[in-house]
């Protein structure tokens, strides 16, 4: 027997969802203007003037004007003036593979500007526009285009699609003016955050390259002349089923730290062997991937109580009479020069690439004039990675509070006013 959902009192099941008896659920067709834009020629595009505003420009939540993306119009002439785009305006990409993901809120920052084929701009005076750029800027969004695009090679939406999509609009304009806000006031700290990480990240590549760069007194070595042994790990049959037993792959290495978004597990039927187990420290090389991403590079921070490393993957041990810090190693071979080379000596396709280690052998490594420098550039750059892992995590935290928000505020389980 199928139990009944109880509607709370005041509310009302609908479309899309369970909200407030005095909030409507409507399509955006039924109270936006919406305006796809004009087919300016390409062949015509000028080198200065108007922007044109196409699919390239909008990111998810913003606009990139690029110098090697943005395409201009030479003027506007009377009869353009209905694609002339204002401080405001919500822009839908309507092709690509982003499409359903790229969208923005202009500002006077993206004005003067054109709307150009196969972007839809929307406008309202009958809501208030930031509430509903919540929900077009929103997952909500992205899952209707999901649903509703077409499964060509060139994925597209059309402008019923987006006049199609439902959302529960409050019945004043001051209630629907509180909670963008709110959600907006969040919106500001996550990109106050995005902004304050990607400074940090232009920091610590700068720094890096300033603190690897062979310096008077270093010395420029062969890779081999480091190392006291290289393992490869084995080759165990895994999958996405949680066992306990985690299997580090070529995939969960990055450039200098290890991500664990997609995780697999060593098959139960498999005795994983105990040479394989990461210790703390470990420099973990990926031997075989793409062209563009083979000869990744990664230390071990026992990021899980226990886990085993996969086969593509070369742990190496390094000579304690030369090497003091693995951690100075990772940060080397992930520094621009020692990238380069890895490139350099990369063989194969652009999908099916290696590494051999007679060749990394042969890389060239500078190292500092003693050990315990390689310790004090190791510890400075780990300490700005310690910062940069806060923030992310903070980040994490506000974007996952900012969903939560949405949830309330958007179905009305929580009234501002």
């Amino acid at each position: 027997m199928v139990e009944d959902i109880k509607i709370p009192k005041n509310f009302q099941q609908t479309e899309v969802g369970v909200i407030p008896e005095d909030w409507d659920a409507l399509n955006l067709g039924s109270f936006t203007d919406l305006l796809t834009g004009f087919p300016f020629p390409s062949a015509k595009f000028a080198k200065s003037g108007i922007r044109l505003l196409r699919g390239f420009n909008i990111k998810r939540g913003n606009t990139d004007w690029s110098d090697d993306i943005t395409k201009y119009w030479h003027s506007t002439t009377f009869e353009l003036r209905t694609f002339e785009l204002r401080n405001g305006d919500i822009v839908v990409a309507m092709d690509g593979s982003l499409v359903g993901k790229s969208f923005a809120q202009l500002t006077s920052n993206d004005l003067p500007a054109l709307l150009l084929q196969r972007v839809a701009r929307l406008r309202t005076e009958k809501a208030d526009i930031n509430y509903l750029k919540q929900f077009v800027c929103s997952n909500f969004f992205t899952q209707h285009c999901e649903s509703v695009k077409t499964a060509s090679a060139i994925p597209h939406i059309s402008p019923k699609n987006i006049k199609d999509f439902k959302i529960p609009l409050p019945p004043t304009f001051a209630e629907q003016t509180a909670i963008a806000t709110v959600l907006s006031d969040m919106d500001g700290l996550i990109e106050g955050l995005e902004k304050l990480l990607v400074k940090k990240r232009n920091i610590k590549q700068g720094t890096m390259q300033e603190l690897l760069t062979p310096k008077e007194g270093w010395e420029v070595v062969d890779f081999e002349t480091l190392i006291t042994s290289t393992q490869l790990g084995s080759n165990y049959p895994n999958n996405e089923i949680d066992n306990g037993v985690p299997l580090i792959k070529m995939g969960n290495l990055g450039r200098g730290s290890i991500t664990l978004k997609k995780l697999e597990f060593i098959q139960s039927a498999a005795v994983p062997l105990e040479k394989d187990i990461l210790k703390y420290g470990d420099v973990l090389f990926n031997t075989r991937n793409t062209l563009e991403l083979v000869g990744k590079v990664a230390i071990w921070r026992n990021e899980l109580s226990k886990a085993y490393f996969n086969s593509n993957i070369i742990r190496f041990k390094f000579d304690p009479k030369k090497i003091e810090s693995n951690f100075y190693m990772n940060y080397i071979l992930n520094s621009k020069q020692l990238i380069t080379q890895l490139k350099n000596i990369a063989t194969g396709t652009t999908s099916v690439a290696a590494i051999y280690i007679r060749d990394l052998f042969k890389i060239q490594i500078p190292l500092p004039p003693t050990k315990a420098e390689q310790t004090t550039i190791a510890t400075v750059l780990s300490d700005m990675d310690t910062e940069i892992e806060q923030l992310e995590t903070q980040l994490s935290k506000y974007k996952m509070l900012k969903t939560g928000m949405m949830q309330e505020l958007l179905t009305g389980k929580k009234r501002l006013i």
